[in-house]
């Protein structure tokens, strides 16, 4: 089974609000500390759609090609990373109402290196993060999250 980490936060939003924020990649950078947005994503992204991670790390900035595997409005919203043509990561965002216009959203960073194409991927990575790729990603999710909290708060007061 390949790694993956998953954090959640309770924010004071409706999930059609988070969900059209989170789906809008173009718009990560807002709050991720290493996504720095998209290119050739719209708003409105559809299962198959593909997309352009652009990413950073103090001075060093790579690219991915991404692939939505899942877009539902409020509910959830997936997407498979790519180096080339070598798998690297899934990341999914579900949605999940708590009630009173409350919503609970989990991120999940599924690791989806695997086998021998995996060596030169994983190498690359470790050169731009070394250390643990899960706990880096725990960290970076955390404050994702609470960066969306704080932005989707906002927006729907």
């Amino acid at each position: 089974m390949s790694a993956h980490v998953s954090e959640s936060i309770v924010i004071n939003a409706p999930a059609d609000l988070i969900y059209d924020m989170v789906s809008d990649v173009g718009r990560m950078g807002e709050w991720s500390p290493e996504a720095t947005g998209a290119r050739g994503a719209d708003a409105d992204l559809a299962v198959g759609d593909r997309f352009v991670g652009l990413n950073r790390r103090g001075p060093v900035r790579w690219f991915t090609v991404n692939t939505v595997r899942a877009a539902d409005r409020g509910a959830e919203f997936e997407f498979d990373t790519d180096l080339g043509p070598m798998p690297v990561s899934r990341w999914r965002y579900d949605f999940e109402n708590v009630g009173d216009g409350t919503t609970r959203v989990i991120e999940t960073w599924q690791d989806r290196r695997e086998g021998v194409t995996a060596v030169p991927v994983k190498a690359i990575g470790q050169l731009i993060i070394p250390g643990n790729r899960e706990d880096h990603n725990r960290a970076n999710m955390l404050v994702t999250l609470r960066r969306l909290k704080e932005a989707a708060e906002a927006a729907a007061s």
